[in-house]
């Protein structure tokens, strides 16, 4: 499963600028909705599209990389398969 970090990519902008940013200023700032930025913060698994992870690397100036994380979430017998 993919895992968005977006409250690591939004401290990690803090630290960087001291500039602390709310879902309501990314909101403003990518033109993405606060409601999406609250799903993609708090839904595991949330389906984010590429637009969507665009726009969110443009205004905290990080990679996807930085955003995203694979989480293997298949279980050992699972695997074997």
């Amino acid at each position: 499963m993919i895992v968005i970090h977006l409250r690591r990519v939004l401290d990690a902008y803090e630290a960087r600028t001291g500039e602390r940013l709310t879902h309501e200023d990314l909101a403003a700032r990518t033109g993405l909705s606060s409601a999406t930025l609250d799903s993609i913060a708090s839904r595991r698994g949330y389906n984010a599209s590429l637009k969507t992870l665009d726009s969110i690397c443009k205004a905290l100036m990080c990679t996807p990389a930085d955003l995203l994380e694979f989480v293997d979430d298949l279980s050992p017998e699972e695997r074997k398969k």
